[in-house]
């Protein structure tokens, strides 16, 4: 048996789901094989048009807006989107293959042999918003390290590994892995759109339909057709696009650093008189915007920056609404603004060095290390201004 295909006979129809690894050199000659041999009536892939775009447009990434991802909150998202992409990229590089290449390879075989395709995918941001509404402070902090710590990985994976990957075996440990390390991640990333793209499989129409997805995905899909078919689950896709709103938790917790703030500097004021208490917020100053700061020294952004980031640090934390990284990253593409060659080259970035050298992720990496600094420099001065009155 074949773990790297399922047909589903579901509804008088005849679902041929191949599951592929993303940079593997064989899951491209397999999908053009299966497409031009069996001439299906429709061919679906595990794509949105936006990644769709990256893969077979050359200026997809020359179009970015870096001032306006900032302005518009989606440093986060962009960031952690490249990252995710360079780790494919860089076991790609080591096999000569792009991540990507097998579902472009079925796209273009069907137009070439004019076969409808469609792409059932839910759009990346909104997948990438919904994982991160879905944790918990906790989990947000081991995404984070997990999705960092991944930009650093050196361990290079030979052809056949990544082959071995594909198989029901190993992935069947790595779900588990993930399950229960980000459970909600989980559920998201990998649970949700196996429900979402069996859906789109489906709604695409077509008796014999073959269907290129992530080996991951395969077990998932073929289980939620089959209850599609039988009329257990149905094809509505909307539940699966809205953000969920952030719950009572998540919109108090903003707000409990300013309101602390301004009780122990107000409290101080009372206590130990006007000068202590206004000392007590210089030194609030002086910890959340040099931390602020450092983030962007490390992450070797313009001497802009690092005073946007140590004047924006305080601001960003009595008014929720925005964030230091907001100033630090609009300071820092100002100064050094982003070049053609680096739009050109942004989807080329596999390591940290090329996060460096490059003008648009140098922007989101001192975003992200001066907004981590000023969080550092709250945790340490609150509590170091509520000693100060226990003194």
């Amino acid at each position: 048996m074949n773990d790297t295909r399922k047909t589903c006979s579901v509804g008088g129809r005849e679902i041929t789901l191949i599951g592929t690894a993303h940079v593997s050199r064989d899951s491209i000659d397999e999908v053009g094989g299966a497409i031009r041999n069996e001439r299906p009536d429709m061919v679906c892939v595990e794509l949105d048009q936006d990644r769709m775009d990256s893969i077979t447009q050359k200026d997809a990434w020359e179009k970015l807006d870096v001032a306006k991802v900032f302005r518009e909150g989606k440093g986060f998202l962009l960031l952690a989107n490249l990252v995710l992409a360079g780790f494919q990229r860089r076991m790609g590089d080591e096999l000569g293959v792009k991540p990507g290449e097998e579902m472009k390879a079925a796209v273009e075989t069907a137009r070439e042999l004019g076969i409808p395709y469609a792409l059932c995918d839910r759009e990346v941001q909104i997948t990438l918003r919904r994982a991160w509404s879905s944790c918990g402070l906790w989990s947000k902090s081991k995404l984070m390290a997990s999705l960092l710590s991944s930009a650093f990985v050196t361990e290079k994976l030979s052809e056949a590994e990544i082959e071995h990957l594909k198989s029901r075996s190993e992935l069947d440990g790595m779900m588990n892995e993930l399950a229960a390390y980000l459970p909600s991640v989980k559920e998201t990333l990998i649970d949700e759109r196996d429900r979402y793209l069996a859906a789109k499989i489906w709604a695409a129409g077509g008796v014999r339909v073959i269907a290129v997805v992530g080996a991951g995905h395969l077990a998932g899909i073929a289980s939620h057709l089959e209850k599609i078919a039988s009329g257990e689950a149905d094809t509505d896709v909307e539940p699966y696009n809205k953000i969920p709103p952030p719950g009572i938790f998540s919109r108090i917790i903003p707000w409990l650093i300013p309101a602390a703030l301004a009780v122990l500097v107000g409290f101080g004021i009372w206590r130990l008189g006007v000068i202590e208490g206004l000392s007590m917020l210089r030194q609030w100053v002086l910890w959340n915007g040099s931390l602020a700061a450092l983030g962007s020294v490390l992450a070797l952004g313009h001497p802009l920056s690092w005073l946007a980031s140590f004047i924006g640090a305080p601001i960003a934390t009595v008014n929720p609404f925005i964030g230091v990284g907001l100033f630090s990253g609009l300071a820092q593409v100002y100064a050094c603004k982003p070049r053609v060659e680096d739009a050109e080259t942004l989807r080329e970035i596999s390591n940290l060095r090329g996060f460096y050298r490059n003008r648009i992720t140098r922007a989101l990496l001192v975003f992200l290390l001066s907004s981590i600094g000023g969080i550092v420099g709250n945790a340490i001065s609150i509590p170091s201004l509520a000693g100060v009155l226990l003194k």
